[in-house]
């Protein structure tokens, strides 16, 4: 495809809204994804060390 100008660049050949929109939500999600990975990661450590720490109480409780 050519373009004549930059404004018929941005225009798309009239799919401007799909083509800029899957972009922007492209870009939104690849910047949002380490972020919840890091905060699912955060989560997971929380819940082995209070498995562990469940896990450990309860063969204290044995032991005893």
């Amino acid at each position: 495809m050519q373009w004549n100008s930059v404004s018929e660049f941005f225009a798309m050949g009239g799919y401007a809204f799909y083509v800029w929109g899957s972009f922007g939500a492209c870009a939104i999600l690849m910047i949002a994804e380490p972020f919840l990975a890091k905060r699912r990661l955060s989560e997971v450590r929380k819940s082995l060390a209070r498995e562990r720490l469940a896990d450990e109480l309860e063969l204290q409780q044995k032991t005893s």
